[in-house]
């Protein structure tokens, strides 16, 4: 039987590079002979994909705080189904760009619904499933949203005005402190170079385990 592959999400606010990283820690890791899944959230399955077009399209309709949580669990719960546990039971490490602490991050503390509100949910759909290591990238939100607008058009949740963002990262750094052994916090505030360093460093962490087996704690 195999050992339980690695579960590693990557995590951040808008505009802090997180399609460009997550595709070098995927070619660093694949060079470095890592069976892996690479995967997204809201998203990572047909079903997940579905609602993840209604999650960002930009609506008339005021999509109300409670409904998008639920929306977001209900494409996590088939995700977790359809991708990620089974990768995970075969042995096989699992990158995905964000997973519930994001849901902590935007829902919670951006949208305000409670903590015990997201942990139950957290609970019903994951059961034990967490991230082994979670790699937060972090910059000031000034710095995010300017990159973020000069991708072009702005999605649902990318016209929300700043302070909804400086509270979605002011979650992130207390989920980050208070979860020290998982996280690990990338300064994404310096030039690429210097971040994909950081990347570096934190692979090297993980790749030692490799064919040892990890159980999740």
């Amino acid at each position: 039987m195999s050992s339980r592959g690695l579960f590693i999400t990557v995590e951040g606010g808008e505009g802090v590079g997180k399609s460009t990283n997550m595709a070098f820690l995927e070619d660093y890791l694949r060079a470095h002979g890592v069976d892996l899944v690479v995967t997204r959230e809201p998203g990572g399955s047909c079903l997940g994909e579905d609602i993840r077009e209604m999650l960002l399209q930009v609506r008339t309709e005021l999509m109300s705080p409670m409904s998008e949580l639920l929306l977001i669990f209900a494409a996590r719960a088939q995700h977790i189904n359809e991708r990620i546990a089974p990768a995970l039971a075969a042995g096989q490490w699992v990158l995905c760009d964000r997973f519930t602490d994001a849901t902590y991050a935007y829902q919670s503390g951006g949208r305000g619904i409670t903590i015990d509100t997201v942990q139950r949910l957290e609970e019903l759909v994951q059961g034990n499933l967490r991230p082994d290591y979670t790699l937060l990238l972090d910059a000031p939100v000034s710095t995010g949203m300017a990159r973020a607008r000069g991708r072009g058009e702005l999605d649902r949740f990318e016209q929300e005005a700043l302070d909804f963002f400086e509270r979605v990262r002011e979650t992130y750094l207390q989920l980050a402190r208070a979860s020290t052994g998982r996280y690990r916090i990338i300064d994404a505030n310096v030039p690429l170079e210097a971040v994909q360093r950081q990347l570096t460093a934190v692979c090297q962490e993980f790749l030692p385990g490799m064919g040892v087996g990890h159980t999740a704690s």
